[in-house]
């Protein structure tokens, strides 16, 4: 990191800036609301992040010349840049001539040491507004001792006040971070674990559960935000048990569509993006995914308290300390609801199970950090909390996408998930079927239907409703998400193989594979 390059020079001698800057660009891309972006996969080597403003040459707050002479972005430079973009023609570009930020300065007196120096200058001066020589604002400390003169970056014997930011100068004068500053100044210790933990958790925000770090340097500690979830603690199930529960979730008197849209909710959590959620942990029976409006609130409080009720049977009866937690039962009820909808088209099939979830506590369950996960949309569930800007059917292809569905998969779910009655709130929009709780190839069929004309019933072409071409009758009512299966020429070519007369059988098949895969999204452990 000392090691300097005459191309570009660091600061201080020093690419300490540089590499700690660059790492918290990298991971401060990572978004709460859909778990994108973040340090996971280096994007911030591609387009569009290459190219953000705020990349630009990240170790350097310069500001030597006019904004005016520094090149285009990577993205946007000449071949011959060779992807380094931002060229700087105000002197030699580079050192002290770099133009950048277009702020320019130091916060304090040794920037390349881990001390309290910056907040020693920030409580222990009074700050004027002046500009750059880039013209950007900037504070400047007024009287300067001589001992907290800064040296220049580059150039020998030249010094300079410190300067700030309006936003660091908020950190002293607003009235909730005041006090928090001035307690990390008077508590140096505190400030530097304070900052470690926000670093670990920046830097590893998206990078899921503890059980995916790598590497000597992992901490012990469990800590809240990484979503923990209790260590497999005794046998599980085997084959016989599983039969036993079987029998026990089939004679409980749930139907197909309860025991499915309950393993759904719970499973459909799951976000690639930074691999939150999931059925894993069963927080489907905790605040606040229990009563999200999607998950139907009060069939699930009861669809889970006789799933519980059959979860503490089960486990009284079993020896050797065999348990099965609600996790695994949540999923598989899901799967004998698919069986037996698949046992009522004639196929006889056994959906794979694999047992090894556990069941997450409140305790281990940070609500704050899992209410901005609630479904504004969810086209598989037929279902949207209210107006929105983005279409339904775009939507539908991002929750796809983060539970990591290809097209077919995506297609298949869709279509059985309406047949089976998932949809949220029991709505018929989109079932096209007279058999409700089958897994049949109904909707794809009766999507294709020629039959049919389709027109829109509301202003905002939400809904719509399917009528005889001849005689005019109401048959079939369905939502933008259903509809694009047949508008859109890619998802019709796939639901044209699912709807054709030996289409069937695929369907039943292909729907299984993507249903299990939905539900193991979150066993790491299954393919590490």
């Amino acid at each position: 990191m000392t090691d300097s390059q005459e191309w570009w020079p660091a600061d201080w001698g020093h690419y300490g800036g540089l590499f700690i800057r660059m790492a918290w660009h990298n991971a401060g891309t990572c978004r709460t609301a859909d778990g994108r972006g973040g340090g996971g996969t280096g994007n911030q080597r591609f387009a569009p992040i290459n190219s953000w403003p705020d990349n630009g040459n990240l170790d350097k707050a310069h500001g030597a010349g006019s904004t005016e002479l520094v090149g285009p972005p990577p993205e946007g430079a000449p071949l011959e840049e060779m992807g380094l973009g931002w060229a700087n023609r105000h002197g030699s570009g580079k050192g002290a001539d770099a133009t950048i930020s277009g702020i320019e300065g130091a916060w304090k007196p040794h920037p390349t040491r881990w001390d309290m120096g910056y907040f020693d200058m920030l409580f222990g001066y009074e700050w004027e507004l002046i500009k750059s020589p880039a013209g950007a604002w900037q504070w400047q400390a007024r009287d300067c001792r001589e001992e907290h003169l800064i040296l220049d970056a580059h150039i020998p014997g030249l010094k300079h006040p410190p300067m700030m930011t309006t936003a660091d100068l908020s950190l002293r004068f607003d009235p909730i971070y005041e006090p928090i500053s001035r307690r990390f100044h008077q508590h140096p210790e505190t400030f530097a674990d304070a900052f470690a933990r926000a670093w670990f958790k920046l830097t590893l925000r998206d990078m899921g559960p503890k059980c995916l770090y790598l590497g000597p340097e992992v901490p012990a500690e469990e800590l809240l935000w990484q979503d923990p979830i209790p260590a497999v603690d005794h046998p599980l199930v085997d084959g016989a048990a599983i039969a036993d529960l079987k029998e026990r979730v089939a004679a409980s008197g749930l139907s197909v569509a309860e025991l499915v849209s309950t393993a759904w909710a719970s499973a459909s959590t799951f976000r690639g993006s930074d691999k939150r959620g999931g059925a894993n942990g069963a927080r489907v029976r905790l605040t606040p995914q229990k009563d999200w409006s999607v998950n139907q609130p009060e069939q699930l409080r009861r669809v889970l308290g006789v799933l519980e009720g059959i979860q503490r049977a089960f486990n009284a009866s079993r020896g050797a300390g065999v348990r099965v937690s609600l996790a695994d039962l949540i999923v598989l009820a899901g799967g004998v609801g698919v069986e037996q909808a698949a046992a009522a088209v004639g196929q006889a099939l056994e959906v794979p199970f694999n047992p090894g979830r556990m069941d997450a506590s409140q305790a281990q369950t940070d609500a704050a950090s899992f209410a901005v996960m609630e479904p504004q949309a969810d086209g598989f569930r037929n279902w949207q909390k209210g107006p929105m800007s983005v279409a339904a059917e775009h939507l539908l292809v991002d929750r796809a996408q983060l539970l990591g569905l290809s097209a077919p998969e995506m297609t298949v779910l869709v279509g059985g998930l309406r047949v089976l009655g998932a949809s949220a709130g029991g709505s018929r929009h989109g079932v096209l079927t007279e058999r409700p709780g089958v897994l049949s190839n109904d909707f794809f069929v009766n999507l294709l239907d020629m039959a049919t004309t389709w027109a829109p019933v509301d202003e905002h072409g939400e809904l719509f409703e399917g009528r005889d071409r001849r005689s005019g009758e109401l048959r079939w009512s369905r939502s933008r998400v259903d509809l694009v299966f047949g508008s859109n020429s890619q998802l019709r070519a796939i639901a044209e193989v699912y709807a054709q007369s030996d289409g069937a059988e695929r369907f039943v098949c292909d729907f299984v594979s993507a249903w299990v895969k939905v539900m193991d999204a979150d066993r790491f452990d299954l393919t590490r």
